[in-house]
């Protein structure tokens, strides 16, 4: 299958993610709840650090190298545990809704609660690896963070499948994260058309919408105008982050056996052939 067949295919399983959202509009409070708690974490994290300086910005110091790596570890670990928290609980939503059962956030919440254990494991293996990548690429020159910069796309594709791995599989993280690649290579091949089409997608929503809401607060203040893009941009970032992992959570099922309404197994084997 060409590139150009495995593109038009992505665009019409995203067509599909994106009616799965309209049905379930629900399910876009995951992914807000999400961005809020990333929010609130760097303002804990800058509390911290003013509390520390006695609330004297003034006199903050530089926490030291190994202080500084500490830090960053630990806003990496927390952020991917409130994103592996939050898209865990929207994946088994999309799971009632494809068998036909009540969706309620929440069952989703409750879901995740039920499997924090293997979300923290996770979230410590993939936090961990994330600082490390971030840490080489602030000490190396152009070469090295070219380096982490493919090291850090290889790893995001190898993690594509992990969360709903990690939600029913009962694997570790190391576990999750072989199973994951497992299947993106024996299913991926040699496109990546789905993350293109929601990149584009993405990119041109945040363009039209930015636009039309900075024009429209630009009415009253240009001012309002640029916090009513920003506006426009969260939210547009907000339904794409829904609909994406609605998808992963449609493939998920389709490659694994069981099958999803709403999604023809053949534009799914076709997108994720093997090579």
């Amino acid at each position: 299958m060409g590139f150009l067949d495995r593109l038009s295919n992505g665009w019409r399983i995203s067509l599909n993610s994106f009616k799965v959202l309209k049905a379930n509009k629900q399910l876009l409070i995951f992914p807000v709840l999400s961005g809020i708690s990333i929010i609130l974490v760097m303002g804990s994290f800058i509390t911290f650090l003013l509390a520390a300086a006695g609330w004297d910005i003034d006199t903050m110091e530089e926490p030291g190298r190994a202080g500084s790596y500490a830090i960053l570890l630990g806003f990496y670990v927390v952020n991917y545990f409130i994103i592996t928290f939050f898209n865990m609980a929207l994946i088994h939503c999309t799971r009632l809704y494809f068998r036909g059962e009540e969706v309620t956030v929440k069952a989703g919440l409750k879901f995740s609660m039920s499997r924090i254990g293997a979300i923290f494991s996770w979230a410590l293996l993939a936090g961990t690896v994330g600082a490390i990548l971030k840490i080489i690429q602030e000490n190396s020159g152009t070469l090295g963070k070219i380096l982490t910069g493919l090291l850090g796309i290889v790893w995001s594709v190898a993690t594509f499948f992990v969360v709903p791995v990690i939600a029913y599989e009962n694997l570790g993280p190391f576990g999750a994260f072989k199973r994951s690649s497992q299947i993106m290579r024996e299913k991926w091949g040699e496109s990546l058309a789905s993350r293109f089409s929601f990149g584009l997608i993405q990119f041109l929503a945040i363009l039209v919408v930015g636009l039309i809401f900075f024009l429209a607060g630009s009415m009253v203040h240009v001012i309002l105008g640029m916090v009513m893009a920003v506006l426009g941009a969260f939210i547009v970032i907000t339904v794409m982050s829904a609909v994406q992992t609605i998808f992963v959570s449609a493939v998920y099922h389709n490659v694994t056996g069981d099958p999803v309404e709403l999604y023809n197994q053949q534009l799914i084997d076709g997108l994720f052939q093997g090579k």
